[in-house]
């Protein structure tokens, strides 16, 4: 017959195994969001992976202390450097995503949206001269 330690091991080992298995899951919702996050910024996530760095306390978006898993990755934009980036992650929902400082590369849209400041005042001469003394 089991003892009552024994029924304690067993229903500890089964709890770690179910904490394991979840984890597994909320290792997989992170690599997705990498990915969707690294596409929308036209960046490249590199091997595909998120890597579990640990568990810390953190405040959330309402200012709660919550239990965090921190997940790393590595992405490129020119594909000639490694660069890194990180996330966390309370329970299924996502903390926060960071990303080392990395070159954009504009695109024919963003340069479209560019007002060069000369341009801009031979376009509106008709505005008067700021009170400061300043012409800008």
């Amino acid at each position: 017959m089991f003892s009552l330690a024994d029924m304690t091991l067993v229903m500890l080992f089964v709890a770690c195994c179910a904490w394991l298995w979840r984890g597994h899951g909320i290792r997989e919702r992170a690599l997705r969001l990498a990915r969707q996050h690294c596409a929308k910024l036209d960046i490249e996530l590199l091997d595909e992976n998120v890597a579990l760095r640990g568990l810390r306390l953190q405040r959330d978006g309402r200012g709660h202390l919550r239990l965090a898993r921190l997940y790393d990755f590595e992405f490129t934009v020119t594909g000639d450097q490694r660069l890194r980036g990180n996330l966390s992650m309370f329970g299924q929902q996502l903390g926060h995503i960071e990303l080392d400082a990395h070159p954009h590369q504009t695109t024919a849209q963003d340069s479209a949206n560019v007002v060069h400041i000369a341009e801009w005042k031979r376009s509106h001469p008709s505005l008067p001269p700021r009170r400061d003394g300043s012409d800008g």
